[in-house]
């Protein structure tokens, strides 16, 4: 028997290994082909793709029929002949064969690449090679694109606040009301930032209360007119007891952004939406809670005015969020349920996925930080990444209700 003549077949991209790509920017490389004897082959093609898809099986009722909602969208789809196929064979000497090869992105906005449990954005060349009496040889190499979301501007540095309140009661009994007030600097921030959270808490109640603040991350598929959520906490701050008919004010208590990856906004069936939420624990009733929406970016802030637009430049040092790398301390986050009123979670339960926390570990506690004397503060990431894009769901939906899109 004699044997295969390829040797070696390869895909090699140009640049480092977690380069990350935005559009118009060319992405170039080269397939390397080794033989060890004269072989004819038909042809030799590239292929440079993107495409979001969503997909999720649901059944109805007792049987085993399952409605398939699937939705995909392409963003480019670009292809090169590396050897043509003209009729003939054409037979390759034996040795090393190089095929460069290059295109360009498209110049309108490329979604974030992103892997979830109910879909994907991927990015990928692929190589086929054809040879007569063979089986097509093919090799696929996924690279990353970043959009630009750019935090230094008008709509994200705008401030965000809110006011909210609530009335603690207990069958026909009321104990009062508690109020809550709200305040962040603005909408924009990249991972790694401290939020300094401005609050308020008003408790006209006869019993102490607990505040708490958290970041969310929401995740929405959508296929057929339907869409499936998950959701995850992703960094916590917990505020001091504030006892009966008391106030507390956060003169900028501080949360910490975990390497999350950043919003997605401008995908058609995939976003990821990021949430402040600032919580109230009224024993006897349901939670109070204000949200505050958050965008996070890829651009940091630039407040002297050095900036640039190379997305693969600001993300060059650190792309953990990404890789999902794993720090040696581990900090979970709470459970989603907790950090929302009852109703809400019950309709999780029923209608969505809800992140768990593998650990009861305390999280870092920060606040404080901005109330004490300015000092100069070093970014670093020492967070463990949150399950965010390729978490497994242990409360999988029951199939009996889903959410409907309002927009289709």
């Amino acid at each position: 028997m004699s044997l295969n003549p390829i040797k070696s077949f390869k895909l090699e991209l140009d640049g480092e290994g977690d380069a990350a790509f935005t559009g118009g920017e060319v992405v170039s490389g080269q397939v390397v082909l080794e033989l060890r004897r004269d072989t004819k082959v038909h042809s030799m093609k590239v292929q440079g793709r993107g495409v979001a898809t969503a997909h999720w099986l649901e059944n109805r009722g007792m049987n085993s029929v399952y409605n398939d909602y699937t939705s995909k969208f392409t963003y480019f789809s670009k292809r090169q002949r590396l050897i043509r196929d003209n009729g003939e064979v054409t037979i390759l000497p034996a040795g090393r064969h190089e095929y460069p090869f290059s295109f360009q992105l498209p110049e309108e906005t490329l979604v974030t690449s992103f892997e979830g449990k109910h879909g994907s954005i991927r990015y990928w060349v692929k190589v086929k090679l054809h040879r007569p009496w063979a089986t097509v040889r093919k090799i696929k190499k996924e690279f990353t694109v970043i959009e630009p979301i750019d935090i230094n501007t008008p709509a994200l540095l705008a401030p965000q606040a809110g006011t909210k309140d609530k009335m603690a009661r207990t069958w026909y009994r009321n104990f009062g009301q508690v109020s809550v007030t709200a305040k962040l600097d603005r909408k924009g921030y990249t991972p790694g930032e401290v939020i300094p959270v401005f609050a308020e808490f008003d408790n006209s109640t006869s019993r102490s209360i607990v505040p708490k603040a958290y970041i969310t991350q929401t995740q929405t598929f959508i296929a057929r007119g339907t869409m499936k959520q998950k959701r995850a906490v992703v960094a916590t701050l917990s505020g001091d007891v504030v006892g009966a008919r008391c106030r507390e004010i956060w003169h900028g208590r501080a949360i910490k952004i975990p390497p999350v990856g950043p919003s997605i906004l401008q995908c058609r069936i995939i976003k990821v939406e990021y949430m402040l939420k600032v919580c109230v624990d009224v024993p006897g009733t349901s939670k109070l809670f204000l949200e505050l929406p958050l965008v996070i970016g890829t651009i940091p802030l630039h407040p002297f005015g050095s900036r640039t637009s190379s997305v693969s430049s600001q993300y060059s040092v650190n792309l953990d969020w990404l890789r999902m790398a794993i720090p040696e301390q581990p900090e979970p986050p709470p459970e989603y349920s907790s950090v929302v009123a009852e109703g809400e979670a019950e309709q999780c339960s029923s209608g969505g996925n809800t992140a768990t926390a593998a650990a009861q570990q305390p999280a870092e506690d920060l606040s404080g930080i901005l109330e004490r004397p300015l000092m100069a503060f070093v970014q670093e990431f020492r967070f463990r990444p949150p399950p965010v894009y390729s978490e497994v769901d242990p409360n999988p939906q029951p199939f009996n209700m889903r959410p409907r899109c309002m927009t289709c």
